[in-house]
């Protein structure tokens, strides 16, 4: 049941279109006497403004159409050229509809348009060949494209929705606020606000997802706010949070952790500014402050770890520092991608470089990255384009050869009644074939009963196409498809002498049209994103073994920095993949029923995971050796970490792995709890106890009885440091 709010913006859309297709219309039939011009002033409001879902305002929905005109025209006149034989209209269509329907990648913009563009091509690539009316073609969908827009910013215009910089600030004020104890908010509304910034959660033409430099930073921008959010969701669980806002509101309490005293309320003062600089869009002057801020901490962390016995901190007070070093670095992350979405240019290298490489790239570099990056048959966004394209050239060659009458509505069919799942399809199929049948019916019986009376047809269009176009999209996929029969033929009578025929061939049309697409959808990745999202994410979780592994080498490497960082750009492209397969898989019906594992999970762990191996060598690397069993512990952690991954991946893929080895831990140190191996264990504690709630939700039938644990049974993380006040 929809909401008064989007019957409202139904209402209002339908009004608009009305309008701007019954001015086109009305003034080249009756006015001109122009048929050719009739039909594109018509199709065009209908196609960009009904049937192709543009989001956002409706400054920002002309902007689009206004934008798509150039293309459309162009698409008009290649249509119009390849008409001449049914092969090269086949081709056309097979080339236009993949570029299009891969336009997605490009955002939630052009991704909407792309079904009107589409129809632009359609309807000009059917005979009759007629190069000379091909201006007339043009004039009318020029004619009816300004119209719209004039109508989207005049006639009950959409009203902007928040900004995403907007949400962004919101976010970030709120972390502030808590890392200052000036919020005291319970978890689950940390929680609740970092899921506000989840793209699902923020309307679509607000997401930042096109390739450029300012849209990434803000992207990045977003996933940074919710992993402190999160990270403060959990701190405030375990009580570390109020205890460091307590030696932040105390610094005497705080006499040996004057690191995190200095630190903390440079966070703070980071998260207002931030939040300050979102709100008005522009970067705050001056230079990064949070990664000076992170240095003078580590030395000091240091200088107490390794100086006299009264100077070294606690245990606890360690492992509070580490959590707050991890809180920072959320926020020096932040801080970068912050600046980069509010400015947009080139800069000069950012640490760490692999996370943000997209600072020092051209902006054709930026598309080439993205268009490449999915060009794969891993790409649900590849696997879309493809199965549109085929099917809509299958349907041009059928319609072609078989010589059907009014063809367009074959393809029509095809383009509205696809979806990515071959049972949501068929779903779509029934209802609209029922819809078409009942339609048919009511169109043969006006076509008779009319009879020629055009001036009939004419007092009857534009009230049919209002009721059509705002109960259609109320009412279900049959509702629209039999209302938008009758205004079909409502029109065509208008504009050539008419009989029931016209009624008939368009059941003919849409059966032929949707039995071609049916059959598209069973061949070409008939389950949509349910197996790719397996697929990506066993893909993520494999690369994700080798990084928690080489970041535990490069940290406990003899002599300290002899070991290379292990590369993160592997890892980076599998999370992009898995990120565009999780939100089809959520947009396709019954897929939160079908969940058979926390995928979400997945990814936050993955990120956690890349994080942990950009800082962690960038703030931790020693400068002297590790106490060699204190080395052994780590990498025994990490190597069953990554096994634990490797065991996921198989899982993901439907596969029954081998039980986990039991391994014995190495002794455990004995030597002073260094900030290196408190930061350390931390992660890979972290990751342990992420990696084990991802294992759990699996399904059982696959995943076996409990797993085991290694000798020291913490499931394979390192053992709690050691040193003075343990």
């Amino acid at each position: 049941m929809k909401g008064t709010a989007e019957r409202t913006l139904i209402l209002h859309r339908s009004v608009r279109v009305t309008l701007a297709a019954a001015t086109g219309f009305y003034t080249f039939v009756y006015g001109l006497d122009e048929p050719v011009l009739a039909l594109y002033a018509l199709f065009a409001p209908i196609s960009l403004g009904l049937l192709s879902p543009i989001p956002g305002s409706g400054r920002q929905r002309a902007e689009v159409m206004l934008k798509a005109l150039p293309v459309g025209l162009l698409l008009v006149a290649l249509g119009t050229v390849l008409a001449v034989r049914t092969w090269a209209a086949v081709l056309g269509m097979l080339v236009v509809g993949f570029l299009l329907a891969f336009a997605a990648i490009a955002g939630p913009r052009p991704a909407g348009a792309a079904p009107g563009l589409q129809l632009f091509y359609i309807l000009a690539c059917f005979p009759p060949y007629e190069p000379e009316t091909l201006w007339l073609r043009l004039a009318g969908l020029t004619f009816g494209v300004a119209v719209l827009a004039l109508c989207e910013l005049f006639l009950l215009p959409q009203p902007p929705a928040p900004t995403y910089r907007t949400t962004l600030a919101e976010a970030l004020a709120t972390a502030g606020d808590t890392i200052a104890g000036r919020g005291g908010l319970p978890p689950e509304a940390l929680r609740k606000a970092g899921a506000r910034l989840r793209l699902s959660s923020v309307p679509p033409a607000e997401r930042p997802a096109g390739p450029g430099r300012a849209v990434r930073g803000l992207s990045q921008a977003g996933s940074a706010t919710r992993r402190l959010l999160e990270q403060l969701a959990h701190l405030t669980e375990t009580g570390e949070l109020g205890e460091l806002v307590r030696y932040g509101a105390e610094p005497g309490r705080g006499r040996t952790d004057t690191a995190s005293g200095s630190l903390l309320p440079q966070v703070v003062s980071l998260c207002d500014d931030t939040a300050a600089a979102l709100r008005t869009g522009r970067a705050a002057p001056g230079p990064q402050r949070m990664d000076q801020a992170i240095d003078d901490f580590q030395r000091v962390r240091l200088r107490q770890a390794t100086g006299s016995a009264d100077e070294v901190p606690p245990v606890a007070v360690l492992r509070r520092q580490a959590a707050l070093l991890a809180v920072a670095e959320s926020v020096r992350i932040l801080e970068i991608s912050v600046r980069v979405g509010l400015d947009g240019r080139r800069t000069p290298p950012t640490e760490p470089r692999e996370l943000f490489w997209y600072t020092e790239a051209a902006t054709p570099q930026l598309w080439l990255r993205r268009i490449t990056g999915n060009m794969t048959l891993r790409s649900v966004q590849f696997q879309n384009a493809v199965r549109i394209a085929v099917a809509l050239a299958a349907a041009r060659l059928v319609a072609g050869s078989l010589d059907l009458t009014h063809g367009f509505w074959v393809l029509l069919a095809v383009l509205t009644l696809s979806r990515t799942t071959v049972g949501e399809t068929w779903t779509a199929i029934r209802q609209a074939v029922t819809g078409n049948l009942v339609g048919a019916v009511a169109a043969g019986a006006l076509l008779i009963g009319l009879g020629r009376h055009t001036e009939a047809y004419a007092a009857i269009l534009a009230p049919a196409m209002l009721i059509a176009f705002a109960l259609g999209p109320l009412l279900g996929i049959a509702w629209a498809q039999g209302l938008f029969t009758l205004v079909v033929a409502t029109a065509f009578a208008q504009i050539a002498p008419s009989s029931w025929r016209l009624a008939e061939a368009r059941i003919v049309d849409v059966v032929t049209g949707s039995a071609i697409g049916l059959l598209c959808a069973m061949l070409a990745w008939p389950a949509g994103a349910r197996k790719e999202v397996r697929r990506t994410m066993a893909g993520l979780l494999r690369e994700c073994g080798p990084l928690i592994k080489g970041t535990v080498e490069m940290l406990t490497a003899v002599p300290p920095g002899s070991a290379p960082a292990p590369p993160t750009l592997p890892a980076v492209h599998r999370l992009r993949l898995a990120e565009s397969a999780y939100a089809q898989f959520r947009s396709e019906p019954g897929s939160s029923a079908s969940v058979r594992a926390d995928w979400h999970a997945v990814l936050i762990t993955a990120n956690h995971i890349l994080l942990g191996a950009q800082w962690l060598p960038r703030f931790d690397l020693s400068t002297t050796a590790l106490p060699p069993n204190a080395a052994d512990r780590a990498r025994t952690g990490a190597r069953t970490l990554a096994e634990t991954t490797d065991r996921l991946a198989a899982l993901c893929d439907g596969e029954r792995p081998q039980p986990p080895r039991t391994e014995q831990a190495p002794a455990e140190p004995t030597g002073p709890a260094l900030p290196v191996l408190v930061d350390l264990d931390m992660w890979l504690r972290s990751l342990t106890h992420q990696l084990a709630r991802i294992e759990a939700g699996m399904p059982e039938a696959i995943r076996g009885p409990a797993r085991g644990t290694t000798a020291n049974g913490t499931a394979g993380s390192t053992s709690r440091p050691t040193g003075p006040g343990r």
